[in-house]
């Protein structure tokens, strides 16, 4: 079996870590597995939390995520099944179905719900956090929301599909979501049986990948092939390219890139900001309605 990538394989990167997400409970009651913001991964800068939900059970999502407020971040919600209505008291408001995004800046204060729009069926997909720096924690909230034909899907060699939310591929294809902050690159990829994907990545920006269904193999730091199987999340050394390769079956896996802050983190439940006491005063601020 030849090594994914073979060729330049300087600056190509690798699987540092596999990291397994670990069962947790929020909102009223959603079922779901935290894989960032673990104890296993803390964060991985600008990333505060990666929370994957996948359940066909109702009783495990029906509840959602009731009004709640957020401060001094992003939450980033895509779906790959089922339904899921946003409302906010800034005016947003916005339903997305399978391959949908919600982009949403807290920024200084906001108030929003997530409500599954379904009494059954499956509902599968993921929540992000990506931090904002100390000058844009205070910035006005905004929402960012795409339903699946908005968001463009490159078709490669070899029948691989790569949709496009955040970033500019290789290729060319640009996201719709735009972020400058922190520059994050988010991909969903489906490789063909055998087939092998080639990216280019920002060297200096931290990465990892999610693997939805696999197996897909890569190379680690010692130069072994490693495989990642469904629901690891891989985290990946610093280059400027990444390669992976199919197993017997289609690999179906997010590809998410973004620039560190390298600032300090404070957090709190909903509130994310850079010291103890600027989330204290974000409780106070919601406790006198300022949000």
């Amino acid at each position: 079996m030849k090594m994914p990538g073979s060729g330049d394989d300087s600056a190509m990167r690798r699987v540092s870590r596999i990291i397994k997400g670990m069962a947790a409970t929020d909102g009223a009651g959603v079922e779901l597995t935290r894989v960032i913001g673990q104890p296993a991964l803390p964060m991985l800068d600008p990333f505060l939390l990666l929370d994957a939900f996948r359940s066909d059970n109702p009783e495990d999502y029906i509840a959602g995520f009731p009004a709640h407020p957020h401060r001094g971040f992003e939450t980033v919600t895509y779906l790959l099944a089922g339904r899921m209505r946003h409302q906010d008291n800034a005016g947003h408001e916005g339903v997305i179905g399978p391959g949908g995004i919600q982009w949403m800046t807290a920024g200084n204060g906001i108030v929003h719900s997530e409500m599954p729009e379904q009494e059954d069926g499956m509902l599968e997909g993921f929540q992000l956090w990506v931090n904002l720096p100390a000058d844009h924690k205070m910035d006005t909230a905004a929402y960012q929301e795409y339903p699946a034909e908005s968001i463009p899907v490159e078709a490669r060699e070899g029948g691989i599909e790569v949709r496009v939310i955040t970033g500019v591929t290789s290729r060319g294809t640009k996201g719709p979501v735009v972020q400058p902050l922190t520059e994050p690159l988010y991909l969903d990829v489906r490789v063909p049986a055998g087939e092998e994907f080639t990216e280019s990545l920002t060297a200096t920006h931290n990465a990892f990948i999610y693997v939805i269904q696999g197996p897909v193999n890569s190379g680690n730091e010692a130069g072994e092939i490693v495989w990642l199987k469904r629901d690891d999340l891989a985290v990946l050394t610093q280059g400027d390219a990444i390669s992976l390769q199919a197993g017997e079956k289609e690999a179906h896996f997010l590809v998410v890139a973004g620039k560190p802050l390298g600032e300090p983190v404070a957090r709190a439940g909903p509130f994310v900001m850079n010291t103890r006491d600027e989330v204290q005063q974000a409780f106070e601020d919601y406790r006198l309605g300022k949000f």
